[in-house]
């Protein structure tokens, strides 16, 4: 029985042809989410959730607001150019007295030691003697330490009242509010982080620039040789992925040490003096040595995968053509190999800026990233926001170099394999 080209097609059971296809597509695309959605929630409960959290901890800032609340409340209206009145004085009082008693002060005193030193001291000095105090406050707090009559500790307990604060993110780029709101930069002896901020970088860029120089011939090597060779040595390049990270570290540290393999080895072939043994260890060459020889293999894999597939007859065809080696090289093979190098180079960059435990092992203090001093403020001075801080920046930075790299190469001409 033909249909009219007025009425519309429908299935077997009587539904329309199209109510039935978006029908099928709904249930294909719930089935693929479905199938993703393990991936999706481990993604968002191990990627996406840590990055909010830390973000959020770069700028949060509910220690004063929580612990000092009476005494925000009657800072509000102060015009700072004076110490505040009585009722402010009686209100911190009462602050201190309730924290004693709920002994909570503790991440209070650290806060306001970050931004002024002393504040621990004044804090927890104060709270003991807090239920003696009598009025007049301004004069017994003044009496049980001298900061509650300095002007600059009130203005800090009204700036740093707000919710959100810029603190973090100023003291991981050397810089402070002054007493006057003003950001000035932190005294010489306390400027730390743009310098390590700066060493990982440049230590980084070393470090791939020296992987590339080494991971190329290598990567050649394997792509020209006979499967049977290539095979061979390329289980050699990944034999290093077999062996923990801590061995192959610590290995570095009895090889290039002072009495270590390699200089007795000097010293026994009168390359050097015994008591002129060089110092390769606990220092920038000891890191750079050590990530090298670690990150290599992320190098030769991309460039391998490359060349692999370049085919032979090109360099044949450039040389049948008159062109020198060096020339049929640099004009023909070289320019195909380039999306390796990106790929190798943005990976082994990347992964550089982020390694801890090789710098912190073989690094020393001149040697040391900017990951070793996120894990001290996560581990020791417990200055959570700071470490946090210093982390954004770090995703920011990747980030921006990552853009860049696409704007300039292309992410799309990257190949891994």
């Amino acid at each position: 029985m033909s249909h009219s080209s007025s009425e519309p097609l429908t299935t077997a059971d009587g539904v329309p042809l199209k109510v039935s296809l978006r029908r099928a597509v709904r249930r294909s695309k719930l089935k693929a989410l479905l199938l993703v959605s393990p991936l999706l929630a481990f993604l968002v409960i191990a990627f996406v959730m840590p990055i909010f959290d830390m973000l959020w901890r770069s700028v949060d800032n509910p220690e004063v607001s929580t612990h000092l609340s009476r005494t925000v409340e009657a800072l509000k209206g102060w015009d700072g150019e004076s110490l505040p009145e009585e009722l402010a004085f009686a209100a911190l009082v009462e602050d201190l007295r309730e924290g004693q008693e709920e002994r909570n002060l503790g991440l209070l005193s650290s806060r306001l030691n970050y931004e002024k030193s002393g504040m621990r001291s004044a804090i927890s000095r104060t709270a003991r003697r807090a239920a003696d105090l009598e009025p007049p406050f301004r004069e017994s707090l003044v009496e049980a330490h001298r900061a509650w009559g300095e002007l600059d500790t009130w203005r800090l307990i009204q700036r740093e009242a707000r919710p959100y604060t810029p603190s973090y993110y100023l003291a991981a780029v050397d810089r402070q509010v002054s007493p006057e709101g003003e950001i000035v930069k932190v005294p010489a002896h306390l400027e730390i982080h743009v310098a390590l901020f700066w060493r990982t970088f440049w230590m980084s860029a070393v470090i791939t620039g020296l992987t590339l120089l080494l991971g190329y011939p290598i990567a050649y090597l394997l792509a020209t040789l006979p499967l049977r060779r290539s095979n061979l040595l390329m289980i050699l390049v990944l034999l290093p992925f077999w062996t923990s990270l801590l061995v192959r570290t610590t290995t570095w540290i009895a090889i290039l040490q002072s009495q270590g393999v390699l200089n007795d080895m000097m010293v026994a072939i009168g390359m050097i003096a015994d008591e002129a043994r060089w110092q390769m260890i606990h220092n920038k060459v000891g890191t750079i040595v050590a990530m090298t020889h670690i990150l290599l293999p992320f190098m030769i894999l991309p460039l391998y995968s490359v060349m692999k597939t370049i085919p032979p007859s090109y360099m044949r065809a450039a040389r049948s053509l008159g062109g020198k080696p060096l020339l049929s090289f640099r004009r023909v093979y070289f320019p195909l190999t380039i999306p390796g190098i990106a790929a190798g180079g943005i990976l082994v960059f990347i992964l550089a800026i982020g390694y801890y435990i090789t710098p912190a092992l073989v690094g020393g203090q001149s040697g040391r990233f900017i990951t070793n001093y996120i894990a001290y403020h996560m581990q020791t001075s417990l200055n959570w926001g700071l470490a946090a801080a210093i982390a954004s920046i770090l995703l920011f930075v990747v980030i921006v170099f990552y853009l860049i790299f696409n704007r300039l190469i292309g992410v799309d001409k990257v190949k891994l394999g």
